[in-house]
């Protein structure tokens, strides 16, 4: 069957339709990307502001199009950190709604780390053995570890490379020091917060930051299929964040794999990934080319088996 699965992000609206049945690989068949910022799009108490709540309805009203127009038979949408900790989220849900007829549903942190540790259980199998999963979203960072399909251990932080690029680096361009080491020292203590996800035997990542940061370090471009191994050394993100930091934002978006629209975020993306990786003490991560998204199509084409 043909199933959509909208993922409204603090980055993006983004839909993937997929061909899939139980037990088969799902199979892209077609997607749309818009950008959002909606860390942009809210107000100084952290409301989402009007002119945020109409992007968002103009977006997801093209999702929608775009996705009946290509077959789509169950579309599955929902939100992540941006939407879940705005404090009138859920009026602009219930806005969203009313004026598009998507029922968009809100994720949790955890359930985020869930959908996504499997994903990559599913893409690597049991051979893997013991999974420790990252992923640096807009708005938060999600870990999960275990050796099952469910994750035994699965937690979410406020450390979205756009959400700390707002709070700490927006102020200039390029980025001051200071603002450098103050954004580090916050990163430090937020990950104190960390529980103990245990010993790994493969360490992977999802996400754009991720993905951009192992581009940067010569990790095949994805023009090569998603089954080309990706690799991404603690050295080289460790070396990473003070270059990048000194670049503007001009200047990091010309760098392979960063688009124009995350280069602003790439700094602070890398400094979670760093500290992350020192405190997990993982010298290696794979680039898993699944993540959320296809996560939530594996969990859907499961319901829908046992339905």
């Amino acid at each position: 069957m043909r199933l959509g699965v909208l993922d409204v992000g603090s980055n993006t609206v983004h839909l993937l339709v997929v061909d899939a049945h139980r037990g088969g690989q799902p199979l892209p068949a077609t997607s749309v990307k818009h950008e959002l910022r909606l860390m942009e799009l809210m107000n100084p108490d952290g409301t989402i502001s009007a002119a945020g709540q109409q992007r968002l309805i103009e977006q997801i009203a093209d999702a929608r199009e775009h996705a009946e127009e290509h077959g789509v038979e169950d579309l599955v949408a929902f939100a992540t950190s941006a939407l879940r900790e705005a404090p009138n989220g859920s009026d602009v849900i219930a806005a969203v709604t009313a004026a598009t007829g998507v029922d968009l549903q809100v994720l949790d942190g955890p359930e985020e780390a869930r959908m996504t540790f499997l994903a990559v259980r599913r893409w690597f199998g049991w051979r893997s053995g013991r999974l420790l999963v990252v992923d640096i979203g807009g708005g938060s960072l999600e870990c999960a570890s275990g050796m099952d399909e469910e994750p035994s251990v699965a937690v979410s932080l406020p450390l979205g490379a756009g959400r700390l690029h707002k709070d700490w680096l927006a102020a200039e361009d390029p980025i001051r020091r200071t603002d450098l080491g103050a954004l580090r020292g916050y990163v430090a203590k937020v990950l104190d917060r960390l529980p103990d996800l245990g010993a790994a035997d493969h360490a992977v990542a999802t996400s754009k930051t991720f993905r951009s940061l192992a581009r940067i370090h010569g990790a095949a471009s994805y023009s090569y299929g998603p089954r080309v191994a990706r690799h991404l050394l603690h050295r080289d993100v460790k070396q990473a964040v003070p270059q990048l930091s000194k670049m503007t934002i001009a200047e990091r978006a010309k760098l392979p794999g960063v688009s124009p629209g995350r280069a602003a975020q790439l700094v602070a993306g890398a400094v979670v990934a760093e500290a992350v990786m020192a405190r997990l003490d993982i010298p290696e991560l794979e680039i898993c080319p699944w993540a959320l998204r296809e996560g939530v199509i594996l969990r859907r084409l499961d319901w829908l088996a046992g339905a």
